[in-house]
């Protein structure tokens, strides 16, 4: 059944929301991002201080559309307003496991006591810092940080080894302020 659906956003003061087309941009305190959404027969209107995606006839679809919009622009302004935040412990039973930065890399030095590095990839948006046996990720944007922190997980995944017995790596202990 079709019918009349909108949603509102409220801007906080020391946010900035810019509309150009589909790709919406939001700066504030802590940096900028901007995002490109699936727009498709719905109107997306900003009044003042408020932020309105509406659609005339809308059916199942466009309501999951609305609600993802809308969940993708709250988590936009949290982040311009304070980054998410991830933590990770190293977690070693016999070979100490040391991480540091390079460039665009993390480098995990001695897993399992293999000579060989292992890499893990940091996507650009995303501050990774080294500190004994944690590591801090933070980004503006919320899908950056998760991936950042599932490449340094899926880097130190073990393999052709049982896994109750080997339990070395790198785990998320606390993820955008939720306790792990």
């Amino acid at each position: 059944m079709k019918k009349e659906m909108s949603q509102k956003i409220e801007i906080p003061e020391n946010t900035e929301l810019i509309l150009e087309g589909s790709i919406i941009i939001i700066r504030g305190s802590q940096g900028e991002t901007r995002r490109k959404l699936d727009l498709k027969e719905l109107e997306i209107h900003k009044e003042g201080n408020h932020l309105t995606i509406s659609c005339k006839k809308a059916t199942k679809k466009e309501k999951k559309r609305i609600n993802t919009g809308i969940a993708h622009i709250r988590n936009m302004i949290k982040g311009v307003s304070k980054k998410f935040e991830y933590q990770m412990k190293i977690c070693f039973s016999h070979f100490p496991i040391t991480a540091e930065v390079k460039g665009n890399e993390l480098i995990i030095k001695n897993f399992l006591g293999e000579k060989q590095n292992r890499k893990s990839k940091i996507p650009e948006g995303a501050e990774v810092k080294v500190d004994k046996e944690f590591i801090t990720i933070e980004s503006v944007n919320k899908e950056i940080a998760g991936q950042t922190a599932a490449n340094i997980e899926t880097a130190t995944k073990i393999r052709n080894r049982d896994k109750r017995v080997f339990q070395d790596g790198i785990f998320i202990i606390n993820k955008a302020g939720k306790e792990i």
